[in-house]
């Protein structure tokens, strides 16, 4: 694992900073949230009204929360959303009630596998509530009467969404993907979002080839409504990848597009394994994060899936346990190099030409044997040009050379490079 860098440091930082706020698909908590990563990088903040039809689905009402409790006869708040986001079930309706705890129950959720942690639940789409509490706080509540109260508001509202755009030398786009709608969860997918906002910082700082779209939204209806609003233009994303799960201290996990061959599935396999970093690479399925949806077949976008861990893979998935301790800088750098890798990969994956294809051109007398003197990898840079010409047919890019030749990317790269400038392949 990469070793702890400013940025990972940086990046476990605005992890805890955002980590208090209650996100959920709508509403004021995922504008705060995109309101502190604009600190970071500029975004255009999308707001998308309820009621919009989007493909298959309508922008549903906005959900906002002001408080919410459990309180004994005494006024005891035994839960307190004030303590944490998540003891309160995403969307609950409102509700102002005193009730037996016998009534109540039907309105709890616990893990009784695991007595001290909260659950992360909701219920988007059909009206209720519900609180969230550890198992053995309910196990020490005595029978009778609890005051039940959840401040919340379900009106016509908008969905929020934001983009930030690093420009490229080419208008055909890579979209990066995160989800914003869940409360205090670290990995999932604070971390995620963490490590988009420095790759975007990261990627801003060089002149990218292609131009790289980052996609802030909520998970699901927040994609769609993404694709809907791009359909016309979506012929100009190339490529994708979907950031989650980002944070915490297991293998690496890539999880390939629909169709298992597009290009960012051959360049994350390649990266992966030339980088010996312990990972694993997995099918698509369609469940998971919002890689499903812009593989949906009338898409099919070439878009797959980076994490540690995947989605509930490990135990402290969507519960009170998943917070800022579970992820750590090491990690979350780690991420982020492999992303700063596998785009670097994309970007210079170029399939050239041959301009002199008829036997083997006369390299020494363009001076290309000459500016390998002294380098210690001097033979390993000639043979790659040898590769590059070779396969430059205009039907093979450059990772088709490195993985043909067992060459390391970047050498076939500049050695592309020192051909290109001397005339003998163009793009």
């Amino acid at each position: 694992m990469a070793p702890v860098t400013a940025a990972g440091e940086a990046m476990h930082a605005l992890v805890e900073r955002l980590y208090p706020l209650c996100r959920s698909i709508t509403g004021d908590g995922v504008r705060a949230t995109l309101e502190i990563v604009g600190e970071y990088v500029p975004l255009q903040v999308h707001e998308v009204p309820t009621g919009t039809q989007v493909l298959d689905w309508t922008v549903p009402q906005e959900w906002n929360i002001r408080d919410a409790y459990i309180a004994d006869t005494a006024g005891n708040r035994v839960v307190d959303f004030a303590a944490s986001s998540l003891h309160v079930l995403g969307y609950s309706v409102p509700v102002s009630r005193t009730m037996p705890l016998a009534e109540l129950r039907g309105h709890l959720h616990t893990l009784p596998e695991h007595p001290a942690w909260v659950p992360y639940r909701t219920s988007y789409y059909k009206p209720e509530w519900g609180f969230c509490l550890a198992q053995e706080t309910l196990d020490a509540l005595p029978d009778g009467a609890y005051e039940v109260r959840i401040d919340s508001s379900l009106t016509d509202g908008h969905l929020t969404y934001a983009e930030h755009v690093v420009p490229g030398q080419v208008p055909e786009e890579v979209i990066v993907s995160c989800h914003v709608c869940h409360p205090s969860l670290a990995n999932d997918n604070l971390a995620g979002i963490a490590v988009a906002t420095f790759l975007a910082r990261a990627l801003a700082e060089t002149t990218p080839y292609y131009t790289y779209r980052f996609v802030y939204a909520p998970g699901t209806i927040g994609a769609i409504t993404w694709l809907a609003r791009n359909a016309e233009r979506i012929e100009l994303v190339k490529h994708g990848l979907v950031l989650a799960c980002a944070g915490d201290s297991g293998q690496l996990t890539y999880k390939q597009s629909r169709r298992g061959d597009a290009e960012i599935d051959r360049v994350l396999r390649h990266v992966l394994a030339a980088s010996e970093r312990p990972h694993r690479v997995t099918e698509f399925t369609p469940y998971g994060y919002d890689e499903r949806q812009y593989c949906s077949p009338g898409f099919d976008l070439g878009v797959g899936s980076l994490s540690r861990t995947p989605y509930a893979d490990y135990p402290e998935y969507h519960t009170s346990a998943d917070n800022p301790d579970f992820v750590s800088p090491e990690a979350m750098a780690d991420t982020l190099a492999v992303c700063r890798e596998a785009f670097a990969v994309l970007d210079r994956n170029r399939r050239y030409v041959n301009l002199n294809p008829y036997g083997e051109p006369q390299l020494g007398r363009r001076g290309l044997y000459d500016s390998l003197g002294g380098r210690s990898d001097a033979k390993q840079a000639q043979l790659a040009m040898l590769w590059v010409l070779s396969l430059s047919d205009g039907e093979h890019g450059l990772l088709d050379v490195a993985e043909r030749s067992g060459l390391p990317f970047d050498t076939v790269a500049v050695a592309a490079d020192a051909l290109h400038g001397a005339g003998l392949i163009k793009a």
